[in-house]
């Protein structure tokens, strides 16, 4: 279409009638398409709208991507947005900088007159939780975990559950450090992993794994004995829903992590097995399906019609005159 014809178009569908006829067709047309997870992966934004991370697309669990050389700067501009506005918001991103730059002090300080201008905040205990874990003190992180998912049980994908039994794992010890305590179910020792729970709970599982992993692994570098763990069973769920090839990477990671047991070997040669093809059952079509895959033909045909109509209308006005 050359540019004077595509400026024409423009200005006939700038109409009102057109641009109701428009609207309503992209209405249709958004609300019968699927929605689709973002490619570049999760992202925080802080409070004066600077990222700060951003993760890689995928089913693996990495480290969160986090913006370092900008801290100083957002800590500086989250400061004078707290002045000018008094929004603790801004105070608790500060908080979060402060404890990636390993400031765990300050960190404490500034959350605890978080807590004491504007108590009951998810955000102070979600993060003075993760703070007293980094400084080593697991019962109180484990008092303020628990306060967080009583004031918002459905953070990180409602994953945070895992989060507790972490803690208090290490409250308990060593012996603690297995998928049966972690988890509530194990995966047993053969071969091939084996399991009573449904592909719906495997699948619900799994995706609590993949979050507190990101997160732990985000802080903690190998090795680590509860990460190691947490990725073997999350490797093991993979392997079981036929993920072939992310259970190897994912068993991969847990030697690197420190995970000790030969039956790791075992279940990297399962992984290594071609996955059996699943047979397709043939799609049953509703009623519903069918008057709903008709609609947007119509309404496309419908509008097409009203368009050419109210052209000839026009030209056929333009000859009269």
């Amino acid at each position: 279409m050359r540019n004077r014809e595509l400026f024409r178009f423009f200005i006939y569908l700038n109409q009102p009638i057109m641009k109701k006829f428009c609207l309503l067709l992209a209405i249709v047309l958004l609300s019968a398409s699927k929605s689709f997870a973002c490619l570049n992966g999760e992202h925080y934004i802080l409070k004066n709208g600077y990222p700060l991370f951003e993760d890689y697309d995928g089913e693996i669990p990495e480290p969160h991507n986090f913006y370092v050389f900008s801290f100083e700067k957002n800590i500086k501009e989250l400061d004078s947005l707290y002045k000018k506005t008094k929004d603790v918001a801004y105070l608790s991103d500060k908080g979060l900088i402060l404890i990636l730059q390993k400031k765990y002090k300050d960190a404490l300080a500034l959350y605890q007159f978080i807590e004491k201008a504007a108590p009951g905040r998810y955000s102070t205990a979600a993060n003075m939780g993760t703070l007293y874990e980094l400084m080593g003190d697991n019962e109180k992180a484990l008092y303020w975990i628990r306060k967080s998912v009583e004031i918002n049980p459905k953070s990180h994908e409602e994953s945070e559950w895992l989060h507790v039994k972490i803690l208090e794992a290490k409250l308990k010890g060593k012996s603690a450090y297995n998928g049966a305590f972690l988890l509530g179910t194990d995966f047993g020792a053969q071969a091939m992993p084996i399991t009573k729970l449904t592909t719906t709970e495997l699948r619900r599982l799994e995706k609590s794994l993949f979050f507190q992993l990101t997160e732990r692994m985000s802080f903690i570098k190998p090795k680590d004995p509860i990460v190691a763990t947490l990725l073997f069973e999350l490797a093991n769920i993979k392997l079981l829903l036929k993920k072939n090839a992310q259970a190897k990477e994912i068993y991969a990671k847990a030697l690197e992590y420190g995970y000790d047991s030969k039956i790791v070997d075992e279940r990297i040669i399962q992984a290594n097995k071609p996955v059996s093809p699943v047979k397709q059952k043939k799609k049953i079509i509703s009623k519903e399906d069918k008057s709903s895959s008709s609609i947007v033909p119509a309404v496309v045909g419908a509008t097409t019609a009203v368009i050419i109509l109210a052209a000839a209308r026009r030209r056929r006005g333009n000859k009269e005159k």
